[in-house]
């Protein structure tokens, strides 16, 4: 284990106005230097170096086109490890008190938001528990993996799985449980997380919202979700509502 490298990334992430521009991609966009130094609140010069610093370390790849350099996250596994320092503070921190008061896009951001290239927030915990609910979906410590019944629980959803499976190339798990910082319960990612997202945007039952995480349920959504996943699960998404207490405990957060 290098030590000194551990650190370094650590220090990366650990400036603010870094940390600030990094959780800015962590919906999966790929923003100019520009749009990440308002993210950030530096000039566009401070936010170059600091752009430079976080490629050179492997968190961000940079992608041109036509005139202008995009820069995105790295991988999967950034996006992942940026989502568990958020939870541990969330759990850890004391509350701070904010110049702005949270408002509606805090509230939306809850209900429907995406991480990385998968659905989190209520309605993200709400698909988990219902894959597993119908026996789709095993969590299992910091493991999941779909069962044999996947295929037809997704099938009800218009997802054809068997056409829908990756190459055997990729090194990214099939399905893992992700814990979600706003809910404190369990949100699918991995290839099967990023499956049922961009199958819910292509058919335009999600809207990203401009420069925000949140996602926008459509109607068409609310119709194709709750038709699926019942009426008494997407209460607790629109309302709010505690969760059923019941939860796969042996999962480990990540």
């Amino acid at each position: 284990m290098n030590t000194n490298q551990i650190a370094h990334i650590a220090s990366l992430v650990g400036e603010p106005a870094r940390t600030a521009m990094l959780m800015e991609l962590l919906d999966g966009r790929s923003l100019t230097a520009h749009e990440l130094a308002g993210a950030g609140n530096v000039s566009p010069q401070t936010a170059s170096r600091h752009l430079a610093l976080l490629v050179e370390g492997g968190l961000l790849r940079v992608e041109q086109h036509g005139r202008h350099r995009y820069h995105r996250l790295a991988s999967a596994e950034v996006a992942r490890v940026l989502e568990g320092i958020t939870q541990l503070a969330a759990q850890n921190a004391p509350p701070l008190r904010r110049a702005v008061v949270p408002g509606p896009k805090d509230a939306a951001m809850r209900m429907a938001r995406s991480c990385y290239d998968h659905i989190a927030g209520r309605l993200g915990v709400a698909i988990a528990q219902h894959l597993v609910a119908d026996g789709a979906v095993v969590f299992d410590g910091e493991a999941g993996h779909a069962t044999d019944k996947a295929g037809a629980v997704l099938a009800r959803l218009g997802i054809d799985l068997a056409a829908s499976l990756p190459g055997t190339g990729t090194r990214r798990p099939y399905c893992r449980p992700c814990l979600d910082w706003s809910e404190r319960r369990f949100h699918v990612a991995g290839q099967l997380g990023t499956l049922i997202c961009t199958h819910s945007l292509e058919r335009g039952w999600l809207l990203r919202r401009q420069g925000m995480r949140a996602l926008e349920i459509t109607p068409k959504g609310v119709m194709a979700l709750r038709g699926w996943m019942g009426q008494e699960s997407w209460r607790q998404v629109t309302e709010g509502n505690a969760f059923p207490a019941r939860q796969e405990r042996r999962t480990v957060a990540v």
